[in-house]
């Protein structure tokens, strides 16, 4: 049966060595959207083989990033340090069948051996010594695996045909001299006895697919579908890394994007459907095909990820908004978990707002009554003339039944026609009042997110603060 007649069932391969990558969580996207686009199966198995660099902390670090990002997984996660014994039974299976050799070499004379390669211009690769050699029982020894003559080739869904020349390819080791499997075999065997389909990975596993398709043809398994993704390149056009900024699934999430934001950007990062730039996750699942996947490398714009991410911010729901900033205004030191306030304070911030972090910086104010009056602000709109304005709006303000926009604006509204002020000559010594500086939301909405009992308050420490500037003898300050 080949891969187009099975239940289409796709995986996501991660090394636990570091923390889910954006090109890492790319990929997994590619295949969830793949999985659920043909109704299929999304396996996650974590390749953890690499004992020595293998970590808790970064497991743990991928399958929080796959969570946030609301990539569930129907299979898994499987974990090939558990599955070494079936790595080894086809690896010897291989051996007994005459498809691998043993390879006696040590590490040390391979190297001498590579370097006169080097020295006489020739290939550098195993070249075969101890293919169809006597047993040395004396000695400890790998398993090869006997690359056959001829060309390896096969249909790429999006690069379209590839071929190798298998003369290129060495005799590649499949077991190591402790027994212990290698990264290709384990592949082979973890992908056709999960049943995967279809491989969509990063281009830089290119080379390994020949070497893996032998594999599958030796073992008599039924080969997968591949497809390989172009690289993520930083601005300058070279591979992303961290010079070119954050590049962890975790970092964004710290500097407070939201997973909405990164999906998207991620998934326009080397696919398109028209024009559209900004896709429900619905949408990409109803949209998303392999035909549109480009072939070029996708170049990663962090402005562009920002607007996107600013997108959600503005069109968000606050009451939700405002579960998500809680963790970032506790960081800043505010205890916020209980304060009705807050939908209404995350409301006046969203059109400004392109992070949780942002916002969070952004509507301290709201919850640091003690705070200093920016110099210049205070010098220029909390002067004497001023106190009578501010007592008049606290003394009006105190008496509304609700405690809203449209009331707060009637209330200014009549003080302009009373005064004869603007509402800028009336709204700024407010806000220097509430806020202690000349930027803010919109003074009633501020008003309003900031509460009656706030308020008032507020404006009436700021007609103290005046009244002890003008008080004789008094040293003005801040």
């Amino acid at each position: 049966m080949s891969a187009e007649e099975r239940t289409v069932k796709t995986r996501f391969a991660p090394s636990p060595t570091g923390h889910l990558h954006i090109g890492g969580a790319r990929t997994a996207l590619f295949n969830w959207l793949f999985a659920r686009s043909h109704q299929g199966a999304f396996v996650l198995r974590v390749e953890d083989t690499d004992t020595a660099r293998s970590t808790e902390e970064s497991m743990r670090a991928i399958l929080d990033g796959m969570e946030w990002l609301g990539l569930d997984y129907d299979e898994g996660p499987y974990f090939q340090s558990q599955r070494f014994d079936l790595y080894r039974e086809f690896g010897e299976k291989l051996l007994k069948e005459g498809r691998a050799y043993r390879c006696y070499c040590t590490a040390a004379e391979l190297e001498e051996r590579r370097a006169a390669a080097l020295r006489a211009g020739r290939p550098v690769k195993y070249d075969g010594k101890c293919k169809g050699g006597e047993a040395r029982p004396d000695r400890p020894f790998t398993v090869r695996f006997n690359v056959a003559p001829g060309k390896t080739g096969f249909k790429d869904l999006i690069k379209g045909p590839v071929m190798f020349d298998n003369s290129e390819i060495e005799d590649l080791v499949i077991l190591r001299s402790d027994m212990t499997p290698t990264y290709n075999l384990c592949v082979v065997v973890d992908d056709a006895t999960m049943g995967i389909t279809h491989v969509l990975r990063g281009d830089d596993h290119l080379n390994n697919t020949p070497k893996q398709i032998m594999l599958y043809e030796a073992l008599g398994l039924p080969l997968p579908r591949f497809a390989h993704l172009p690289m993520i390149l930083g601005e300058d056009k070279t591979r992303l890394s961290k010079r070119h900024g954050a590049t962890s699934v975790t970092a964004y999430r710290e500097m407070g994007y939201l997973p909405q934001g990164l999906i998207n950007y991620l998934a326009r990062l080397g696919w398109a459907h028209g024009d559209q730039e900004i896709f429900s996750r619905d949408e990409l699942v109803e949209h998303f095909t392999l035909d549109n996947v480009g072939k070029a490398s996708g170049v990663f714009n962090p402005e562009k990820l920002l607007w996107l991410n600013t997108h959600y911010i503005k069109t968000m729901e606050p009451s939700e908004l405002a579960t998500l900033v809680t963790p970032f205004l506790e960081k800043e030191g505010f205890d916020v978990a209980s304060d009705e306030r807050l939908p209404k304070i995350v409301a006046t911030l969203q059109e400004r707002a392109a992070t949780l972090e942002e916002m969070a910086r952004g509507a301290a104010f709201y919850f640091r009554d003690e705070f200093t009056y920016d110099e210049k602000s205070a010098r220029k709109f909390l002067k004497p003339e001023t106190a009578p304005l501010l007592t008049g709006l606290a003394d009006t303000l105190a008496t509304l039944a609700a405690f809203d926009v449209t009331s707060i604006q009637t209330v200014f509204e009549r003080a302009m026609e009373a005064t004869g002020l603007k509402l800028g000559k009336l709204a700024q010594p407010v806000r220097v009042a509430l806020t202690g500086g000349t930027v803010s939301p919109g003074i009633y909405e501020t008003l309003e997110a900031l509460g009656r009992e706030k308020s008032i308050e507020r404006l009436r420490r700021a007609i103290d603060f005046i009244g002890k500037l003008s008080a004789p003898g008094e040293e003005e300050g801040t």
